[in-house]
């Protein structure tokens, strides 16, 4: 069943996607309007919450409505160690939009998230914070790993949370460490006649990629730790790096969306719009919501301080 709000208290999520950040924020009582320029994300959105998405191309144009918080994951890809890195010259990056739809509505508090690799590009990242302090906002960046909060991932992200005045307590992120098992235990050892099996020749070209790599561990997924970081790549593409269950009968497959949904932590209940690669793209792109949860706990004392 899915979350109600339960105050009126308003989120905008920019570049919302699937809504892993609006399904966060709604499940401690925000109301959630969501913009992505994706039409399966939008439907997949609006198919599971209680907000409203609208498929919007964010650009110079748009205008941002007003409301207490704004929070958002634009691309990572300009900025991804996985990549050409070109920052600030790809015409994916989002962060113009970002900052310009902060100084436009002035909400008392805001976050982004972000692969790490933005954190080494300090020039542009400082940039991005000057900017945003100039009109009134306290400004703090730490790199998270989802594990800490909950989600059974290693994933690690950076997190800039700006706020008007008092004082934003961080969620402490000291919660137990879940595992495969926790998330999908007794789906490991199943298969059926959709599964996609692991050929010959992608067996060899894995083994030659982890002697190459010096890979100690196999990229199998482990039950008794958390899984690595779940994308876009390496749930729906054919590669080395990809995630995998090993079957009690010696032959691998690649991950179900139910499975990865569930390393992402969605609950069993959002369903995914689209092709079964778009479905892909819009879990591996998603802020896994229970990391979410914990930092709209967070927005939320805010607030009411």
């Amino acid at each position: 069943m899915r979350p109600k709000p339960i105050s009126d208290l308003e989120v905008v999520d920019l570049f919302c996607g699937c809504g892993g950040l609006s399904l966060g924020f709604e499940s401690v009582g925000f109301e959630s309007i969501g913009f992505d320029a994706s039409a399966d994300a939008v439907a997949t959105s609006n198919a599971n919450l209680h907000g409203s998405a609208k498929q919007v191309w964010l650009d110079s144009s748009f205008e941002c409505p007003k409301a207490q918080v704004i929070v958002g994951g634009p691309p990572c890809q300009p900025f991804s160690e996985i990549g050409s890195r070109k920052g600030i010259d790809d015409a994916r990056n989002g962060f113009p939009v970002f900052v310009s739809a902060v100084k436009q509505t002035r909400p008392e508090i805001w976050m982004f998230e972000n692969v790490p690799g933005l954190a080494k590009m300090p020039e542009y990242l400082g940039k991005i914070i000057r900017s945003l302090k100039r009109v009134g906002y306290k400004i703090e960046a730490r790199v998270v790993d989802s594990s800490a909060y909950g989600v059974p991932q290693k994933r690690r992200r950076l997190v800039v949370v700006g706020w008007r005045s008092g004082k934003f307590q961080w969620p402490t992120g000291t919660m137990p460490a879940a595992t495969v098992s926790d998330a999908i235990g007794r789906m490991m050892k199943l298969s059926s006649t959709q599964s996609r099996f692991l050929t010959p020749s992608m067996e060899s070209y894995i083994a030659r990629y982890e002697r190459a790599s010096k890979c100690v561990n196999p990229r199998d997924l482990h039950p008794d730790r958390p899984a690595r970081t779940v994308t876009c790549r390496n749930l729906a593409g054919a590669t080395g790096d990809m995630l995998r269950v090993a079957l009690p009968d010696g032959r691998r497959r690649m991950l179900t969306v139910r499975e990865a949904a569930r390393l992402q932590s969605f609950p069993d209940w959002f369903r995914f719009s689209g092709s079964e690669a778009n479905q892909f793209a819009q879990i591996g792109n998603a802020v896994p919501p229970l990391l979410a949860f914990q930092f709209a706990n967070s927005f939320r004392e805010f607030l009411g301080s």
